[in-house]
């Protein structure tokens, strides 16, 4: 199409569109100069017909997913957006040509380089698959050579395009995947796409290298269609000869009509590509050939008088009384760096027919968290694409999809692979549940100025909705009532006393069931089950129809954990020993060498489950140590005499303290306290006085600055829609926060300089969490990023004379930089190891705030594990557990 003199103008500024390069079936392909970086570029916009039915801002989102991936083999992303009504992307100029250029002009190529080709590319994919992306239109024309080495372009705009447009792809006329080298899933319009649907597009652009045509060939789009639905690819040696055994039967591997078939992954498919040795079983059929066709209506006839007496013998089953299943309760360790983590958000779920079970464990090669699945038949268990930096979750009713809260956006993955999908893309609250509902409208808490209400969206696509709000703070903890429209949910006030409601939309009807309960799970045919004081699990007769329990409680367990997970099969999970269940601990000091030596043997202390919430710091100097401690008096802050003397409490507040910071003179501690009277309070270190309000409102961490003018926090995204915001409250002068640091990504674990000139946090604009410092108080004057090598850093730590900053690797390496923090500039040096961090010493929370401290001369205290008490890695299992419900209400 000619250049449009509108999108002409509206990219003056950045873009100099020259020439038309191509069209494709999406999109127009300009060559462009861009002029911000004085470089050629590829601007590709979409077919105006597409782009009619997709939304800028959705397109924007959903193709923010490919913008991460770096691989020598992947044409990355440089840039997308909206211009004079026209979506548009770019990405590289390559000066070459494409394999469907080379294709045209030569037909079929050598083996060695078809081989060498496919393999680079299948490189290109393993990695995308790994990162929870599909290509979903690997073909010639989207594989560019240059100086013959194949670069794989358009990586997921596939994707994004399908997933900004929802169901609506129908009404652009247009198809995602060329007709030649769809996968049979794609030809059947399956959404549930996998890694193995590029694998077989990838095979049949091998295909056609070697024999010079794609597997399948037909006069029409239907017609191929057809052949790539039911009929086998003719063998490729029958077409060249010269084809080695082993590429053909791997390449026979990847043509399998159904993906489980196939390779599993595509390394595994370069892999046999290079190995003289591969053979396939189904090699010889070719991909079910003619013989295998031949076999089938003996087969089938066999099949059907099998059929005849499973329906007979099914009947009978059927019909006949069913024994009860057998109650099995099982703890559940799973090996070492796979364990859950048991924090605030979701428990372990189970699938609903009791298959596997979803939960949050740790990153494998990084600090942070993300979901995992263990299946009953295996051993381990396996992270879930994707899912990085997840803590609330939900399954679908079905038990395919998972839906999760990351960076307070709403997101959706298939639980057989492929890429995420945002669904909602800001606002929610992490740490209060979800739902999935029987009609497909995933129930999730979103922050309002004042409250926080229970939203729901369908993931097709439609326009989020309002589901219930709240009279008082919070509705929250949403639960699903299976077989029915009824929701429960928790209404919260501002110190998060909870009272737990019913609501049936058809009424419009909301109704209190159950006071001072905020976790609640439904069990059929009528029952509330909550955890009740003392560990136990309880359950309460409740009326559908009306709304209403009625009856006495009944105990049905002990010793079980505040929360816990119900599948519609009736698979029980909860972590053991009860809601107070700890961990005991040491403090140790660890010097930069790594060496470890006990800060006083005789003192062991207890954390919470949520030990997050704990924290602890040295004084100025150093004699004495703040810690947030659970004893049977509650979580308070106390002070210790280092490195032997007394431990004596400071708070005695009414809710739980945590997180204590020293005052500039060391005279003072500043605490967090949530449960009671919510905020930020200074108390005398030597324990006299009473609690001195700084702040009133709930905050997750707060730094005062070294001149005490600054009271420096982490709120939960306000005030602006985005993630967690640094706010600072100017003693004496403000008398709300304003923002220091407040973007649409998660600010987090606050570190002033000693000085006072420079704000180290950590953040995770790059799609990682990484380590950054900002020029205070004016944070937009500058940026340096301090982690590298591409992993992520996190729990950044000033030095106390302030020429350093510790943070911790994503491998758990502590790491060290100098930086010259009394110039204008800060000058950053290069990041060095000092040790390896080894899991006993990160049982902390590291992905919201720094766990630790360094003393002056350089020596880090940290807690070590001693004893694990009842351990986060383990969790209890309920097999048919309502069958044990039945069996205690029944008496």
């Amino acid at each position: 199409m000619p250049i449009p003199e509108h999108l002409r103008a509206a990219l003056a500024d950045r873009y100099r569109i020259e020439r038309e390069l191509g069209q494709g079936g999406m999109a127009t392909v300009f060559l462009a100069q861009d002029l911000r970086h004085d470089r050629h570029v590829a601007l590709k916009v979409l077919k105006p017909e597409l782009a009619a039915v997709l939304g800028a801002d959705r397109f924007v989102v959903e193709i923010k997913t490919t913008a991460a991936l770096q691989h020598p083999h992947i044409l990355p992303l440089f840039d997308s957006g909206t211009a004079g009504g026209f979506l548009y992307y770019v990405m590289p100029y390559v000066e070459g040509e494409t394999l469907r250029d080379k294709l045209n002009r030569e037909t079929q190529l050598g083996v060695d380089e078809a081989v060498r080709i496919t393999t680079e590319v299948a490189d290109a994919l393993d990695y995308a698959h790994r990162h929870g992306v599909i290509h979903r239109d690997i073909k010639p024309e989207n594989i560019l050579l240059h100086d013959g080495r194949p670069m794989v372009a358009d990586f997921g705009i596939a994707l994004a395009v399908s997933a900004a447009a929802g169901g609506r792809m129908t009404e652009t006329g247009l198809s995602l995947g060329t007709p030649h080298y769809m996968s049979p899933e794609q030809a059947t319009a399956d959404k549930d796409l996998t890694g193995r649907s590029d694998i077989y597009s990838l095979a049949s652009v091998l295909y056609e290298m070697l024999s010079g045509n794609p597997p399948h060939t037909g006069s029409s789009a239907q017609q191929i269609i057809m052949k790539i639905i039911a009929e086998p690819a003719q063998p490729v040696t029958a077409l060249r000869k010269s084809v080695p055994p082993n590429v053909a039967a791997a390449l026979s591997r990847a043509l399998e009509k159904l993906p489980a078939d196939r390779f599993d992954t595509a390394r595994a498919f370069a892999e046999a590509l290079g190995n003289p040795n591969f053979t396939s079983a189904v090699a010889a059929g070719a991909g079910g050939g003619a013989g295998a066709l031949a076999r089938r209506p003996a087969l089938t006839l066999g099949l059907a008088g099998a059929l005849a007496l499973a329906l007979v013998l099914a009947a009978w089953g059927w019909l006949r009384p069913r024994p009860a299943e057998p109650v099995i309760a099982y703890g559940l360790a799973l090996p070492a760096g796979e364990e859950p983590v048991q924090q605030l958000g979701v428990p372990p779920m189970a699938a609903p027919d009791g298959s596997f079970i979803v939960y949050v464990g740790r990153v494998q090669t990084g600090p942070g968290q993300q979901l995992w699945m263990k299946r009953r038949e295996n051993y381990e268990a396996t992270p879930i694409a994707g899912t990085v930096g997840a803590n609330t979750f939900i399954l679908s009713p079905d038990g395919k999809s998972v839906a999760f809260v990351v960076g307070q956006q709403l997101r959706m993955a298939g639980l057989a692979g492929g890429a995420t999908m945002t669904l909602v893309p800001g606002g929610l609250q992490d740490g209060f549940g979800l739902a999935w509902l029987d009609d497909g409208t995933i129930v999730y808490p979103l922050r309002e100025p004042n409250a926080i209400a229970l939203w729901g969206i369908a993931p097709g696509g439609d326009k989020p909705r309002l589901i219930v709000r709240s009279d008082t703070l919070a509705a929250v903890f949403p639960q699903m009532v299976p077989g029915s429209s009824t929701l429960l949910y928790a209404r919260c006030t501002l110190n998060f006393t909870c009272d737990e409601y019913a609501y049936d939309p058809k009424r419009d009807t909301a109704v209190q069931v159950l006071a001072g309960e905020q976790w609640v799970q439904y069990a059929p045919p009528g029952w509330l089950l909550h955890s009740a004081g003392a560990g136990s699990l309880t359950a309460v007769p409740f009326d559908l129809a009306s709304l209403t329990t009625r009856g006495a409680a009944i105990p049905v367990l002990s010793n079980v954990s505040r929360r816990f997970t119900l599948s519609r099969a009736g698979t029980l999970i909860l972590f053991s020993g009860g809601s107070g269940a700890g961990r005991r601990f040491r403090m140790v000091w660890v010097d930069q060498g790594g060496h470890e030596t006990a800060l006083d043997s005789s003192w062991t202390f207890d954390l919470t489950n949520y030990a997050s919430n704990s924290g602890w710091a040295l004084s100025p100097d150093g004699s004495r140590l703040a810690i947030g401690l659970s004893t049977e008096s509650g979580d308070d802050i106390w002070v210790k005499m280092l490195p032997r003397g007394p431990l004596s409490r400071i708070t005695f507040g009414e809710g739980s303290e945590y997180r204590p910071r020293w005052t500039p003179d060391g005279r003072s501690l500043t605490f967090g306290l949530v449960s009671g009277a919510n905020g930020v309070f200074e108390h005398r270190a030597d324990g006299t006085g009473t609690d001195f309000l700084l702040y009133a409102g709930f905050n997750q961490e707060a730094q005062l600055t070294p001149d005490g003018k600054w009271l420096l926090m982490r709120l939960g995204g306000s005030p602006g829609p985005g993630g967690r915001d640094i706010l600072g409250l100017r003693l004496g002068v403000d008398t709300t926060p304003v923002p220091v640091l407040a973007t649409r990504f998660d600010e987090e674990a606050i570190h002033i300089s000693p000085d006072g000139r420079w704000l180290a946090y950590q953040s995770d604009e790059t799609g990682k969490t990484e380590v950054f410092v900002r020029p205070f108080p004016r944070t937009d004057q500058g940026k340096w990023q301090l982690s590298s090598g591409g992993g992520g850093g996190a729990a950044p730590l000033w030095s106390r004379d302030g020429r350093e900053l510790y943070y911790l690797s994503a491998a758990h390496d502590m790491m060290a930089v100098r930086v010259n923090a009394g110039a204008a500039a800060l000058a950053p040096g290069q990041p060095r190891m000092l040790f390896h961090v080894p899991d006993d010493l990160l049982q902390m929370e590291i992905s919201w705030y720094t766990p630790w401290d360094v003393s002056r001369d350089g020596r880090f205290i940290m807690a070590r594990t001693v004893d694990e008490g009842a351990p986060a890695g383990r969790f209890v299992v309920v097999e048919h557990f309502l069958e044990q419900l039945r069996a205690r209400t029944s008496r």
